[in-house]
Parts: C-alpha cells; structure tokens; sequence
C-alpha cells in the first residue's frame, strides 16, 4: 500500500478526537458495519460509475471497509485516497488495505471542508455516512467539488430523518435527556440526522455547483442477535452518542445505557434484533463548465 504523501497540520478538533477514540471500536465492529451497509455501498459505486482506471477520493472514510471496494473497482491502473479528520480511524483503513493486499490505496488526515488536494485531481468522489457530521456541509461539498474532473461524479450517503430511523432518534433523544442538555434540532448542522429532511442535501449539492442531482431513498434495518449487540457496537464506534455521556458518572451513564437499551429492545424479534434505518443515497455531477456559487443560485462563469 501506497504511503501518504499529503498531510494537513494536525487536525486537533473535538471531532477529531472523539473519532480518534472511536476509532478501534469501529474497525472491530467493521463486519457488522459492512453487512449493514452491504446494499447501501454497491448502489453508491453504481450511481458513481467507479470504474477501472480511475482515480478516486473517499472523504471520511473511516477504517476504511468502502475503501476497499473502490480499490477493486478500479483495479491497479487506478487509486484510491481515503481521508478522514482522524489520524487514528486511518491508522485502521491503512492496516486494512495493507491486510487485504491492496497497493492502490492511500490514506491523508483532512478536514472535508478543506480538502488539500489539486483541483481537478479525481474521476469520482465518494462519501459514505460522512457528510452529515460536518459542521459546514456545504463547504464540504465546495470543496469536494474543486477536487472533481469536470464531468466526474459524487455519491453522498446520509441518514433520512427522524421519522424514518427511530432507533436513532431514541439513542439521541434518551443521551441528550440523561445528559441533562435538553431537547435538539434532529437537523441542526453535525448530528446524525442532519441532512435527513427532505430536499435539503439535493439543494447543498446544486448551491455547491453540482448538476444533475437526485436522491434515492434505501431502506437499510441493522440486523443483529440481540439488542445488546446493537448497544455494544453504539458504545464502541457511536462517538457523537459516546460524547454526549462521557460526563456523566459511571452510575449515570449506566442508567442512560439500561434506558436506551428497553426501548430499543421494541425492534427484538424471535428471529433477531431489527433495527430499523432508512438512508438517503445522493449523486451529483460536477459540470463540464465551471460554475460561480452565487447565495443559494448558480450562474455560469468562472470558479
């Protein structure tokens, strides 16, 4: 596996951080993750067109598990650079791609809304479950797109909304509750659900000068034993979840887990835990001319 030749200063953010401590358990529970998301990953390389030869960022990729399979699409005539805010998660997706004999991979710390790369510099883009933890998803998409070939493609994955996926909304209403923070909007910027409403990611992408744009609506349930398998993977890769009760005391956060854990334990059936997720999969296109973002209207013209 190729090293990474590109690094930003160091990215000593509360986010990055707490994905830094995320890091380990989301790697463990990466065949869960990849069983989960199976579906959701090969329609995001469909609808992005990866193919052989290509060159290809993956922004917040994790550990990595998507990485992969973009590296297999694109064989050795292609490549791949995951990035991530956190130095630690990419530790994993090196290891990863190094485990699984892949040597058109390499891994580069970044802020998505500052993506250090030339301009023009990659076929298609990739963004699986990132998007939505940026605090300035439209700079995210700004930036991703002075990184895309004219005519090149990005395919976003986000959660839908609260309605659509109540085991999320019971982890964030039942955390924030025993954290004593109050009630959140389930679409303010950052949190897991924040591109979830309607339209709203389809009109970042065109306000970001991406043509094209259209948005398809998968139902994905999460599929496991047992409730309790539900809660280990939460408490080892959920890091905003994690955040949100990290102060509280052992006792505390005890009684917040056992409160989450019987309302989720709605979703057990005799045949398993089901929880149900609805994700929204986003493809735009960067035009073949450059387009001026100009306020929530594009006009033609120089970028």
């Amino acid at each position: 596996m190729k090293a990474a030749t590109q690094q930003q200063a160091p990215l000593n953010t509360p986010t990055a951080a707490a994905w830094d401590n995320a890091a380990a358990g989301w790697d463990r529970h990466a065949p869960k993750i990849r069983d989960w998301l199976r579906p959701a990953t090969v329609a995001m390389l469909e609808m992005a067109q990866i193919g052989t030869g290509q060159n290809v960022i993956d922004v917040a990729a994790g550990a990595g598990d998507q990485t992969l399979d973009i590296a297999h699409r694109v064989g050795l005539s292609g490549s791949v650079v995951a990035t991530d805010i956190s130095e630690e998660i990419l530790v994993h997706a090196r290891k990863n791609a190094q485990r699984a004999g892949l040597s058109n991979v390499s891994v580069h710390q970044a802020d998505a809304q500052r993506l250090g790369f030339a301009e023009g510099r990659f076929d298609a883009a990739i963004c699986r479950l990132g998007l939505m933890f940026l605090p300035d998803p439209l700079a995210g998409l700004v930036s991703i797109r002075r990184v895309l070939k004219p005519g090149a493609l990005l395919c976003t994955l986000v959660f839908a909304g609260p309605e659509a996926n109540p085991c999320l909304r019971i982890l964030m209403s039942t955390a924030l509750r025993h954290a004593g923070l109050g009630a959140r909007d389930p679409f303010a910027p950052g949190g897991l659900m924040s591109l979830g409403r309607q339209g709203d990611l389809e009109g970042r992408l065109r306000q970001a000068g991406f043509i094209n744009v259209t948005t398809t609506r998968l139902d994905a349930p999460f599929r496991l034993p047992r409730t309790a398998d539900y809660l280990d993977f939460v408490r080892d890769a959920a890091a905003p979840i994690v955040q949100f009760l990290a102060p509280l005391t052992d006792a505390a956060r005890a009684a917040a887990w056992a409160d989450i854990e019987s309302q989720l334990d709605a979703f057990q059936t005799d045949s398993g835990w089901v929880g149900p997720n609805e994700l929204l999969i986003t493809v735009g296109q960067n035009p073949a001319s450059q387009v001026q973002i100009v306020g929530p209207f594009l006009s033609e013209g120089q970028s």
